[in-house]
C-alpha cells in the first residue's frame, strides 16, 4: 500500500488555523458549557451541552482529517463501540466477533445484545478468512489483533462483507490512522480508542466512530445525543493536542518497536516474541500490504510467570500498567485478564524513549533473569 501521509497530517495540524478570525486562539478553547444562548426559534450550531460542543467539534473535526471521514466522538473506545453495536443489532440478527479481541466487547455482546435477542457468533481472527459472512449483519474485527497481534486481510473481508450484505467494522485503536486506513481497504465502520496513542499521554478517555456512510453517521450521532455519551470538554481538548504531536510519537514508538522486537527475540531470556515487522510472524507478508507500519506492541513470552514480572519490575523504563500508546513504554501479562495467552505471555507497548537508553534498561533486566 503506498499512501503519503504528509499533505494529512499537516492539513490536520493548520485546519484550526486556518478557520478562525485575527486575535482568535489557536488552541480551541475548553467550552464547559451545559446551556447557549437561544432566543426565539431554535438555530445554530450550538443550543444545549448534550447535543453539541465547540470543543468536541475542534477534536472531531481533526481526526476527520486523519480519517478521510466523518468522525463522531465518544467519552471512551468502548462507548464508541457500544454506539455502533446497539444501532445497528436486531433481535434475530446476527453479530461476528473475535474471540481472541479485547475482551469488553464481547462483554457488551454477551451482557447486553445477547439478552435482547441478538445472535453472537465468535471465532478466532486467523478463521475469518474461511468464514461465510452470509449470515452475519455487522463483522467486527480488530487487527492485529489485541493482544496475539494476529492478521486478518482486511480487503478481502471487505468484499465478503459486501458481497453477503453485511457491515464490516474494524477496531483500529492499536494502529491509528497513520498506521493503516480501513478504510481505505474497503471497511465500512472504523472505531478506536483513543485514549491510547491519539491522545497518547495517559491522561483522557476519548473514543471515536468514523465513516463514509453519511446516513449511518447521522444514527451515530443522534445514538449519542439521546444517550447522552457524551465527550466532557477538557477530555476533548487533550485529544486535540496529543494529536498535533501524534505523528513525531507514532513514528519512535514504531522505530522502538521494530529495533527492539529484533533485540529481544535474539536473546537468551525470550522464549518467542511476536511482532508483525518480524518474518517470522506467519502475517508478516499481509502486515506488509495493507499496514503503513507494523505497529508499536509486540508480544513477548518468557520461560514461566515469575521471569515475565520480573522483567517488568526490573525494568526503571517500563510502567507495569494495562492500557498501551502512551509515551511511556508499558507492559503487562494479559492471561492476568482472561485472555486466551501463555501466562508468561507480555504485551509491551513501546513509547517515545530513546530508543537505546531503553533497550539498554530492558537489557539489564533480561540478563538479571
Amino acid at each position: 500500500m503506498t499512501l503519503d501521509l504528509n499533505n494529512i497530517v499537516a492539513n490536520m495540524l493548520h485546519h484550526r488555523q486556518n478557520t478562525i478570525g485575527t486575535g482568535e486562539p489557536i488552541s480551541p478553547p475548553i467550552v464547559q458549557a451545559s446551556t447557549y444562548k437561544l432566543p426565539a426559534v431554535p438555530e445554530g450550531e450550538y443550543q444545549y451541552g448534550r447535543v453539541s460542543n465547540p470543543t468536541w467539534s475542534a477534536a472531531e473535526q481533526a481526526i476527520a482529517l486523519l480519517e478521510d471521514a466523518d468522525v463522531v466522538a465518544f467519552p471512551s473506545g468502548m462507548a464508541a463501540i457500544s454506539a455502533v453495536l446497539l444501532t445497528t443489532m436486531r433481535p434475530g440478527e446476527t453479530l461476528l466477533l473475535p474471540s481472541d479481541g479485547y475482551y469488553v466487547s464481547r462483554l457488551v455482546a454477551q451482557k447486553i445484545l445477547a439478552p435482547m435477542g441478538v445472535l453472537i457468533d465468535e471465532c478466532p481472527s486467523l478463521e475469518y478468512d474461511s468464514r461465510d459472512f452470509n449470515d452475519y449483519k455487522l463483522v467486527m474485527v480488530e487487527t492485529p489483533s489485541n493482544p496475539k497481534l494476529d492478521i486478518c486481510d482486511l480487503q478481502a473481508m471487505a468484499a465478503k462483507c459486501q458481497a453477503a450484505g453485511a457491515l464490516l467494522m474494524v477496531d483500529n485503536t492499536t494502529m491509528t490512522p497513520l498506521g493503516q486506513r480501513p478504510l481505505d481497504l474497503g471497511a465500512d465502520i472504523v472505531v478506536s480508542a483513543d485514549t491510547k496513542a491519539l491522545n497518547g499521554h495517559s491522561d483522557a478517555l476519548f473514543g471515536h466512530v468514523a465513516s463514509r456512510n453519511a446516513e449511518f453517521i447521522d444514527g451515530i450521532r443522534e445514538w449519542r445525543t439521546i444517550s447522552g455519551s457524551i465527550v466532557g470538554a477538557h477530555d476533548a481538548w487533550l485529544v486535540h493536542r496529543g494529536l498535533e504531536t501524534l505523528e513525531i510519537r507514532y513514528e519512535r514508538m514504531c522505530a522502538n518497536a521494530g529495533i527492539i522486537a529484533a533485540r529481544l527475540a535474539a536473546h537468551g531470556a525470550v522464549e518467542s516474541v511476536v511482532y508483525p515487522g518480524l518474518e517470522s510472524h506467519a502475517g508478516h507478508e499481509l502486515a506488509k500490504a495493507q499496514m503503513l507500519t507494523f505497529g508499536t506492541i509486540l508480544g513477548v513470552t518468557f520461560k514461566d510467570v515469575a521471569t515475565a514480572e520480573a522483567f517488568i519490575d526490573g525494568s526503571k523504563y517500563i510502567v507495569a500498567a494495562t492500557s498501551f500508546g502512551g509515551v511511556h513504554t508499558s507492559a503487562e501479562r494479559r492471561a492476568r485478564w482472561g485472555d486466551d495467552v501463555a501466562d508468561s505471555y507480555v504485551r509491551l507497548s513501546l513509547g517515545i524513549e530513546p530508543t537505546e537508553a531503553l533497550w539498554a534498561d530492558m537489557l539489564r533486566s533480561l540478563d538479571a533473569l
